[in-house]
């Protein structure tokens, strides 16, 4: 099960990504970089709308390899997951084969043909490299989880009825948790650790200027002091990422050339989606906007 390398180095990784417009600080692009060349699951965990999720769409977009995307919710079981028979064709088969007299198997209702084939399955299977994304991992049940176990410690699934299907090549694995619970050890053992945390300003200006190539350096740099000193107060929903790229499009759309706190006031709905949280803001836009 040998796998080339995908990058050469931690700064091709940084590279590569910034041309896909994430703006990636080192120990981001370090993580990416040993988790290929271990091939190692990496498990990344931090508050929500810090570019989790797409950091995985990113690194399959840099690499021109298919996502396989598991959504993780509260329920998700096996058949969801791994995989699951198709029990409409299998009863389908029995009436015919009983119509005719014939005798029915577990060959005959159990083989590639009644497989229904789910995300987890679907990336121990690929034969082109894929990047596989379990996203949300947290939400998981903790009978569920413990699913990914095989998968992430052999890159295998066993099947009973057709036996173990083995991966031929080994996928890039991203996990995305919210800590909305504690993972268990062993998962957590078989992965590599990165956390994001909201960016810093500087780092959130580069992102904006890569995603939003229209906007001025002023407004950029403006916008992105603006957000971090949101995310300072006690809101009952901080700012996200892809909400701070919103309200700079929000800004272009409104022509502005710089801000102020009135600019703020109008266009708070845009970054802020309580009602408590808005008024939380107004209190402190002067001080904000300085």
């Amino acid at each position: 099960m040998d796998t080339a390398p995908r990058f050469d180095s931690t700064s091709d990784v940084a590279r590569r990504l910034a041309d896909t417009g994430y703006i990636a600080d080192d120990t981001i692009a370090g993580v990416v970089y040993l988790g290929d060349r271990l091939g190692k699951p990496i498990l990344v965990e931090g508050p929500a709308g810090t570019g989790k999720t797409e950091l995985a769409k990113s690194v399959a977009a840099m690499t021109g390899t298919r996502l396989i995307r598991l959504q993780c919710y509260e329920g998700l079981d096996e058949a969801k997951a791994l995989y699951e028979w198709d029990y409409r064709k299998q009863l389908l088969r029995l009436q015919a084969r009983n119509a005719d007299g014939s005798t029915v198997g577990d060959d005959d209702l159990f083989d590639e043909s009644f497989l229904l084939t789910r995300p987890l399955l679907e990336a121990i299977r690929a034969t082109d490299p894929v990047v596989l994304l379990i996203d949300e991992v947290d939400r998981l049940d903790v009978e569920t989880e413990a699913l990914l176990l095989e998968v992430l410690s052999d890159y295998q699934v066993s099947i009973p009825e057709l036996g173990t299907v083995k991966a031929t090549q080994v996928p890039m694995v991203f996990l995305t948790s919210n800590s909305s619970r504690e993972l268990s050890e062993a998962l957590k053992r078989r992965c590599l650790f990165l956390f994001l945390d909201y960016p810093t300003v500087e780092r959130e200006r580069e992102i904006v200027l890569s995603r939003v190539p229209e906007i001025s350096d002023l407004l950029a740099t403006q916008l992105a002091r603006v957000v971090r000193s949101l995310r300072a107060m006690d809101l009952k929903k901080r700012p996200s990422v892809s909400e701070t790229l919103d309200w700079a499009r929000t800004l272009l759309l409104l022509g502005a050339d710089e801000i102020d706190a009135d600019l703020v006031r109008e266009t708070s709905h845009v970054l802020l989606k309580y009602q408590a949280d808005i008024t939380t803001a107004a209190a402190s836009l002067g001080e904000i906007t300085r």
